[in-house]
C-alpha cells in the first residue's frame, strides 16, 4: 500500500536537534509517502520523541529541514487541519464529557465529523455523558484514538496507540485504522509492541543514538540477520548435519541464511536415521532480534 506520488507527506533532510550539549538526533533523514504506514521504532533514548516532536510541530529543528505536505510544521494553519496526533498524554479536562471532549477537540482541528460516529467506532457511545475523570486508563486511551481521528485526517499520528487497552479494543483500534488507510491517510506509528509494527507496517525506521540503525520494510531488516532451526534430539542420535549450538533448554540453535535448503537437509536426514526432531521450530528472524541486535554491531 505504499504510495508512488510524487511529494512526500513527511520529508525529513538532514534533521538535527540539540538540548545543550547534547546531541539527540544527528543529521537524519527520510520520507513517508501518500497512504503509507510507517513505524519509528527504537531504544530508549534514541531520538524518535524529538524525531516526532519536530515533524508534529512541536518543537523547532536546531538545523535540518522538516517539511509536511511541503510546509513546515509550524505553520499550524497550512498542516494542522490536515494531521490528527494522538499522544501518549493527551491531558484532557478532567470535568469534561467524553462527548464534550470529543467534540472540543475536533472543533480545534478545523474538520467535521459527528461525535456520535467515533464514540461508536471506539466504543465509548454508553460513556458519552461520562466525566473523563471517571474514565480507566484504557477508556482514556480510546478516547485519545477519537479526538486523533476526528473529520479522517490525511496524516495520523499514533504514539503508543494500544498502551493500556484489552485484547478486543486493541482489535477494534486496529480495524479503525485500517479503515483509515482505505480512506487514504497516512500512519506514523511509534510502539513498544513490535509486533503491531511487524504485523502492520510498510516500512521502518529503527533509531539508535539519534541516527536510522536500519530502514526498510520488515522483511529487508529481518533479512540482514540469519534465520534460525530449533530442534532437541535423543542422547543417542547421531551427529546432525548441520552445527547446532546447544541452549539452556536442552535444544540446538541453528542458525542459516538458506533456511529452506538447510531445511531439507536436517528433515532428510532425520528420515534417513530414524531420527525424531523434537520441538522442531523453524523461521526467518523477527523484528524483536533485529531490536535486540542494536548496539551490537
Amino acid at each position: 500500500m505504499t504510495s508512488t506520488a510524487a511529494t512526500p507527506v513527511i520529508d525529513v533532510e538532514g534533521l538535527n536537534v540539540r538540548y545543550g550539549d547534547f546531541h539527540a538526533v544527528r543529521d537524519l533523514s527520510f520520507q513517508v509517502g501518500r497512504g503509507e504506514f510507517y513505524a519509528l521504532l527504537g531504544t530508549n533514548g534514541a531520538g524518535k520523541t524529538s524525531t516526532l516532536e519536530t515533524i508534529e510541530g512541536h518543537r523547532a529543528a536546531t538545523s535540518g529541514t522538516v517539511r509536511v505536505f511541503g510546509h513546515d510544521p509550524r505553520d499550524r494553519r497550512a498542516v494542522r487541519p490536515r494531521t490528527g496526533i494522538m499522544l501518549q498524554e493527551s491531558g484532557f479536562s478532567p470535568d469534561l464529557t467524553v462527548r464534550e471532549s470529543v467534540r472540543l477537540i475536533g472543533s480545534l482541528s478545523g474538520r467535521t465529523d459527528r461525535a456520535e460516529r467515533l464514540l461508536d467506532v471506539v466504543g465509548l457511545t454508553k460513556k458519552a455523558g461520562t466525566r473523563v475523570s471517571q474514565l480507566s486508563g484504557g477508556e482514556k486511551r480510546r478516547l485519545d484514538f477519537a479526538t486523533a481521528v476526528y473529520g479522517t485526517p490525511e496524516l495520523v499520528f499514533l504514539d503508543e496507540p494500544t498502551t493500556g487497552l484489552d485484547i478486543q479494543s486493541r482489535d477494534d483500534l486496529w480495524d479503525a485504522v485500517d479503515r483509515l488507510r482505505e480512506d487514504g491517510s497516512t500512519i506514523i506509528l511509534t510502539t513498544h509492541y513490535l509486533e503491531e509494527a511487524q504485523q502492520r507496517a510498510d516500512r521502518i525506521g529503527l533509531m539508535h543514538r539519534g541516527v536510522f540503525h536500519r530502514e526498510g520494510t520488515v522483511s529487508e531488516l529481518t533479512r540482514t540477520l540469519p534465520a534460525t532451526v530449533r530442534f532437541t534430539l535423543a542422547a543417542s542420535a547421531p551427529e546432525p548435519p548441520l552445527p547446532g549450538v546447544p541452549q539452556g533448554d536442552g535444544s540446538l540453535l541453528v542458525e542459516t541464511t538458506s533456511l529452506q535448503k538447510d531445511l531439507h537437509v536436517l528433515l532428510d536426514w532425520a528420515r534417513e536415521h530414524a531420527v525424531e526432531l523434537g520441538d522442531l521450530q523453524a523461521g526467518p528472524t523477527r523484528l524483536d532480534d533485529v531490536f535486540r541486535s542494536i548496539g551490537t554491531e
